[in-house]
């Protein structure tokens, strides 16, 4: 039976991240009009291409909501493990138009450098600039501060194409300010075009955490996270663990281990030990996380690492308990490799 708080936290999270996402929305159609109003009485390619962007930003902001809404209907016949994959997809979607707006940069800024104009009502422009981008900094902070609070990937993703914005508006500034200065205003079109160097990069780093959503890649920070709660709330009957695995989808954890109990142990008994260590997981990660263990019982190789002495089955002495971490516990089953990160006990 699924435990209350559980829902309501997880219920909680949901509603953080639609009006995070909302925010996103409504704040850069506001920034997008602004960035436009500026380059129109500025004719500056530089700032256009920052305009550029931000209507890829509220594009992606859109998607975004979608795919949260879509993230949130729980699991059904259908789909069993529910529909979080979809943050993937929109992160996805995210990089490629990021990308796609770098593209257009690059095809607006270049032809600048080699046929410089005039650009008027440029110190007002720069002050409109300055402006939308500290709201714009705000906003991308507050994004993935809420996207890492509720293990979302694609508010995180929408931080930092927010963030990216933020980039390309300071390096606007900075270069109009030289412009400004110096008269030279060639560099309007030579910023644009770094500016596109810089969000290439960024749509690539989205693209590839998308990739390795899609595609369960191991989360090195989440399985030591796992595996820090199991060693510190370890019992002398939890022999070993192996083989763990975890991945996400959406505000969901799916785990999944082995788990080595006394061969001597009942089939309830080795149900309590496994259903004791599933609340420890649920109540660690507020509800939001799918536990499967698979139970199995110790054998010979694993006295050397069990720590129960006085054991009917024992046929072998201690000679050290392992630490649980991410590289013992991922292995497949016991090993003699192991005996090399054996804690003396």
């Amino acid at each position: 039976m699924t435990d209350p708080a559980s829902i309501h936290s997880e219920k909680r999270q949901v509603r953080m991240r639609i009006k995070a996402v909302t925010l996103s929305l409504v704040v850069g159609s506001l920034l997008m009009a602004s960035k436009f109003y500026i380059y129109r009485i500025t004719l500056s390619t530089a700032i256009l291409s920052d305009a550029l962007e931000s209507i890829i930003n509220v594009v992606a902001s859109a998607f975004a909501l979608g795919s949260i809404l879509l993230a949130a209907i729980p699991p059904d016949k259908n789909h069993p493990y529910g529909h979080g994959k979809i943050e993937y997809f929109s992160a996805g979607f995210e990089g490629a138009l990021i990308m796609l707006a770098a593209a257009g940069i690059f095809k607006t800024g270049w032809p600048r450098i080699f046929e410089p104009a005039p650009l008027p009502n440029l110190q007002e422009g720069l002050w409109l600039l300055l402006g939308a981008s500290l709201v714009n900094l705000l906003l991308g902070l507050g994004l993935i501060r809420t996207g890492r609070k509720t293990r979302s990937l694609t508010l995180e993703a929408d931080g930092m194409h927010v963030l990216t914005d933020v980039y390309t508006s300071v390096g606007v500034i900075l270069g109009l300010f030289m412009v400004n200065l110096t008269g030279w205003f060639w560099m309007d079109g030579a910023v644009a075009c770094l500016v596109g160097v810089n969000i290439l990069y960024t749509g690539g780093v989205l693209l590839h955490q998308s990739f390795a959503g899609l595609m369960n890649a191991s989360d090195p920070k989440l399985l030591q996270e796992i595996c820090s709660l199991l060693d510190e709330n370890r019992k002398e009957v939890w022999i070993d663990v192996h083989q763990l695995r975890a991945w996400t989808s959406g505000n969901l954890i799916h785990i999944d281990f082995h788990l080595i109990l006394p061969r001597s142990f009942s089939l309830e008994e080795a149900h309590r030990e496994a259903k004791e260590l599933e609340k420890i997981l649920t109540r660690h990660f507020e509800g939001a996380v799918s536990v499967l263990i698979h139970l199995d019982p110790c054998i010979e190789p694993d006295c050397p690492v069990c720590s129960r002495y006085l054991c009917g089955e024992r046929v072998l002495p201690l000679e050290g308990q392992f630490t649980w971490t991410v590289e013992t516990t991922t292995m497949k089953g016991w090993e003699g490799e192991r005996l090399k990160t054996v804690k003396t006990s």
